[in-house]
Order: C-alpha cells, then structure tokens, then sequence
C-alpha cells in the first residue's frame, strides 16, 4: 500500500479505532505508540550488479511497558493526527510504500506491508505481512522459476558457483 492510499483510508475511517494485525488473529495489544515514522531512501544493488532506487515510508509501532493491560486503542483520528503532523515537519513521498515496524517478545521485529484493511464493527483493521526475500537478479544467476521450488531454502541465490556476484 502506498502512503498515499493508506492516509486516504485513515481519512475515510476517522472514528474507528485502529488495529493491526501482523501474523492471522494476532493483534497488536492496545498499549501502542507511534514511536517513529521514517521517510526511508532505498539506493541498491543487487547481486545481478543491477541498481535500483525508491522510497518508503516506515511507521514505527511500540507497546509501552507503562501502560500493559490498557484495553482501548488509539483512534484512527490520533493516528492520523500524528502522521499529518509528520509530513508537515518532514513531507511524505506519497507514492513511496508504506510499512509498519514491530516486535514483541513473540514475534521478531519486521518491516511488514500493509496487505490489506478491514472494517470491523468500529474497528479499522490493518492487516501486515511479512513478505519473503528474493533474487531480482534471477536471469543473471540462472534461476528458473521452475527449478525454485528445488532450491535448498538456505541456498542464497548468488551461491559461489553461481554466475553473479
């Protein structure tokens, strides 16, 4: 989901409260802060030796240890609040993606996408997923997408006797 899109939704949704969910039925507690909001510049270069540059926008989720068994969450209308007051300080590149960082003691921190959203009774949902790596240089290294799911899951795709790197 693009910046963009995502401060569309939360326009349209100003009086839910907002959840997300980052792994199927498992929810961000209700203690959370928007601790940050990164305006990120991607400048790579993969194994094929190919660049690549875009943005992204990466908004910071922490449960405070100060406030556990807090029961109602932020409402849509703080969170935006908080991101307009952002992009007035720093602007938003609209197009760039937009992900949601996390952790807890259960669930490893990620930079997750935002996959999709919900309406729940009065709850905005916003549904996260961590996306797997991949080759970009899948030519260059000789992966055929067929062969993938031959692939050893701990072989990287630039082994040494591959054709890249």
């Amino acid at each position: 989901m693009k910046t963009k899109e995502l401060l569309e939704v939360f326009n349209e949704h100003k009086d839910k409260s907002l959840l997300f969910e980052y792994k199927p039925n498992e929810f961000v507690k209700a203690n959370y802060h928007i601790t940050e909001v990164k305006h990120t510049k991607i400048d790579s270069v993969d194994c094929g030796s190919g660049t690549d540059a875009w943005n992204e926008t990466i908004i910071q989720l922490y449960e405070s240890p100060d406030e556990i068994g807090k029961t109602e969450f932020m409402t849509v209308y703080k969170a935006l609040s908080i991101l307009n007051k952002v992009g007035k300080m720093k602007p938003y590149d609209m197009e760039a993606e937009v992900k949601f960082e996390y952790s807890n003691n259960k669930f490893h921190t990620a930079q997750m996408f935002v996959n999709d959203f919900e309406i729940r009774d009065s709850n905005l949902i916003i549904k996260l997923g961590v996306e797997k790596t991949d080759c970009k240089a899948k030519t260059v290294c000789g992966i055929v997408e067929e062969l993938k799911a031959e692939l050893v899951q701990d072989e990287p795709c630039c082994s040494p006797e591959g054709n890249c790197c």
